[in-house]
């Protein structure tokens, strides 16, 4: 079991659980890229933009990680320390038979096409197979997303097949292309 919360270090990201005092750049990140993430995210709650939501999401977030149910980073500039760039996660990881998780992330609108998200994609799955010894991890794409289909095929994930309505994103039910990615190194865990 990992107790010791996660810093992922790139060549250009920090990748950490959120902290109090990064409420306001959290915020920013968010703001500033409204309209960008839009239609690629679940519609926000009212209370989204407020200081009070975040403590909220980040005590939740060091509660799933410390239960071992999630890991949820957010991506810090190491030129910028306390700057926000975007957010990765292994959600709903799940051990017994099927030892995964399943990617999430999302990046600033000003960061994309900079190889942002293969650098912190390439920290986080080291992790999850490596540290957590997950043996198959698993993300998703909308169709017309290629941006995120070829940070997925960069990594090395599989297309596995198209889900119909997947999830419900931006007020709609979406298709995804499901793929995933296999620990080639994966070891059965001690009793």
């Amino acid at each position: 079991m990992i107790t010791q919360e996660p810093t992922l270090n790139t060549p250009r990201l920090r990748l950490r659980l959120g902290k109090p005092s990064d409420i306001a750049a959290i915020l920013r990140y968010y703001h500033d890229n409204s309209d960008y993430l839009q239609p690629f995210e679940p519609q926000r709650p009212a209370d989204f933009y407020t200081p009070d939501f975040w403590q909220n999401v980040l005590n939740a977030r060091r509660n799933d990680f410390y239960a071992g149910q999630a890991v949820k980073l957010f991506l810090f500039s190491r030129a910028e320390p306390g700057q926000v760039v975007g957010t990765i996660n292994l959600n709903t990881i799940i051990r017994g038979a099927f030892q995964g998780a399943t990617l999430g992330y999302g990046l600033s609108a000003e960061h994309q096409g900079q190889g942002y998200m293969t650098e912190a994609g390439n920290a986080i799955v080291a992790y999850a197979f490596d540290d957590l010894n997950l043996h198959r991890v698993v993300a998703n794409y909308m169709p017309h997303n290629h941006r995120s289909a070829n940070v997925l095929k960069r990594l090395g994930f599989q297309i596995e097949g198209i889900a119909r309505d997947y999830l419900f994103i931006n007020g709609q039910w979406q298709d995804h292309v499901m793929t995933s990615l296999v620990n080639p190194n994966w070891q059965m865990p001690e009793p």
